[in-house]
């Protein structure tokens, strides 16, 4: 387990570069790592070249996670394992203060089937 901000972070980006492909960096700063899609897509009633996927943030005492999936296909998601519930703050924020085996594999199977939702919708390119 680790409580070492650069490490989480670290471990956080590195998840998302697992997708690359269908994602791709948008933002690629040690203040925030951002990804989004590679094809255009309708982001409400506006078309994007990438539809925003999710950021990395490290703040002083944990390391933000906005994931837009948690927030547009909260249903489809299910019932978060409780590590990532108890991180979730709001709708799509999870504060991450400490990170062990457990829970990064939680967050590479939520990136996973999150992309999975998202190419299904013809948000990702396959």
């Amino acid at each position: 387990m680790t409580k070492d901000i650069q490490e989480i972070r670290n471990t956080l980006v590195g998840l998302l570069k697992e997708q690359f492909g269908p994602l791709k960096a948008t933002a690629d700063t040690f203040e925030k790592f951002e990804v989004s899609g590679t094809i255009e897509a309708m982001q409400g009633k506006k078309k994007v070249d990438g539809i925003y996927f999710a950021s990395v943030v490290p703040k002083p005492k944990d390391v933000r996670l906005y994931f837009f999936p948690a927030y547009t296909h909260v249903d489809e998601l299910g019932k978060l394992p409780a590590n990532l519930q108890k991180a979730l703050k709001g709708k799509s924020c999870f504060h991450i203060k400490q990170l062990d085996e457990d829970m990064v594999e939680n967050m590479r199977q939520m990136i996973v089937k999150s992309v999975k939702l998202y190419q299904q919708d013809g948000l990702l390119a396959n």
